[in-house]
């Protein structure tokens, strides 16, 4: 797994409430992943699960992350005016 990869799984688990234990998890593999640059198989297996199990339940709205993506501004919107006819 690499970089990229293990921080948009882990911005898509950061929406969600997760348990004591689950928690420990998720920070230790993101400890061992920061020393390692790597992640064992059973570790990225665990974390893709989870990221699946996770993403089927609501999100936890309370969350800081869960409002994190950029929010887009409208575009304006020009005024048509009416055409005339030229004869």
């Amino acid at each position: 797994m690499n970089k990229e990869r293990l921080e948009w799984v882990m911005s898509g688990i950061n929406q969600y409430r997760l348990t004591k234990t689950e928690d420990q998890f998720v920070k230790s593999a993101v400890e061992d992943f920061d020393k390692n640059h790597a992640l064992t198989e059973q570790q990225e297996k665990k974390i893709e699960t989870l990221y699946k199990e996770k993403s089927r339940l609501v999100p936890d709205k309370k969350s800081s992350d869960y409002f994190a993506f950029k929010k887009s501004v409208p575009k304006k919107t020009r005024v048509l005016k009416p055409r005339t006819r030229v004869f």
